[in-house]
């Protein structure tokens, strides 16, 4: 126990040096940009003295470093900086954006964990006969599959569904406020991103249970008379959860960025269309808390799934 509370303060001590390091990046990248910070902060027919008087106000005259400390001070106060010519707090609309993408993006990673971890387990059991093969062309399909492309042919097959009701133009319920429409709204954007992490995941959740099988303790167990349903069952699916966890991490982020890309298609309001509203019209601190936020979340996921290796492996304890 005392290892692993050690392991797990080791990321949590890591997480504000990576939070430090990520906001350096996007702040330095933002930096680089052509269009001036002001350009969203006044009218189009502002004129030079306006635009000059805005960029005295917030300091964008200001050393590169100078300018990265006063984001970092203020960022530490909840402060993402303000937008659009009425200065708008970047903060707010990222409030009201982020949590519908969340959403989105874990209904897309539960619908792809129910699908396709038991497709992977059967694949490895019936390995090389029929069931592994059709399970083996349906995964080659969906990692085939373009998501923008799938999601184009949901909206325009389901579109006149009188359940599954893509809010196309439609101000989408709180998940708590109406479950129902919340689900038929979100049911076919989560499909979308979800069919190529399924394809992913079946094949490693596949490879991951077989490479157990074939291990001396699983033929040990099966010829002592202990049935095969309870091996798998106790043993051989806690071993071989190790490696998908450690992928299903990464296609988190994966399935972050897609759903940008998603909520553009399905036209629902949140962190993809306020990230193209932003640079759309020039917003560079919208564009910017846009880009730390969905950076940062990644961080988040990462050492939660970190976290998690470390108590489904007993033997990285150890270490």
């Amino acid at each position: 126990m005392n290892n692993l509370l050690r392991l797990i303060g080791r990321r949590l001590v890591a997480f504000p040096v990576m939070v430090l390091g990520v906001t350096f990046l996007v702040f330095f990248l933002m930096s680089l940009s052509p269009i001036s910070p002001e350009a969203g902060l006044v009218s189009v027919d502002a004129t030079p003295e306006m635009r000059e008087k805005v960029r005295q106000e917030y300091g964008f005259d200001d050393p590169f470093f100078v300018q990265f400390g006063r984001y970092l001070w203020n960022l530490c106060h909840g402060d993402l900086g303000v937008y659009a010519p009425d200065k708008r707090p970047v903060i707010d609309a990222i409030g009201a954006a982020l949590p519908i993408t969340l959403e989105l993006t874990f209904l897309g990673l539960l619908i792809a964990l129910v699908v396709s971890f038991p497709l992977g387990v059967l694949a490895a059991i019936y390995r090389d006969r029929w069931p592994d093969q059709v399970i083996r062309v349906i995964s080659v399909i969906c990692i085939g599959t373009p998501s923008f492309w799938l999601a184009v042919l949901l909206v325009m097959g389901f579109m006149g569904s009188s359940f599954f009701k893509v809010s196309i133009g439609k101000q989408l319920p709180g998940m708590f406020e109406n479950f129902p429409l919340w689900f038929a709204c979100m049911f076919l954007p989560a499909v979308t991103l979800a069919i190529p992490v399924i394809g992913q995941m079946t094949r490693v959740v596949r490879t991951s249970v077989v490479e157990e099988l074939d291990r001396d303790y699983v033929r040990t167990a099966l010829g002592a008379g202990i049935p095969k349903p309870i091996v798998i069952g106790r043993n051989v699916l806690r071993n071989a959860l190790i490696t998908p966890v450690t992928v299903l991490g990464l296609r988190v982020g994966y399935l972050m960025g897609g759903a940008v890309v998603i909520e553009i298609i399905f036209n629902i309001n949140a962190m993809g269309k306020l990230l193209i509203s932003g640079v759309n019209n020039s917003y560079t601190a919208l564009v910017q808390g846009c880009a730390l936020v969905v950076a940062l979340a990644f961080i988040i996921v990462n050492i939660v799934v970190d976290i998690l290796y470390l108590l489904i492996n007993p033997r990285i304890r150890s270490v």
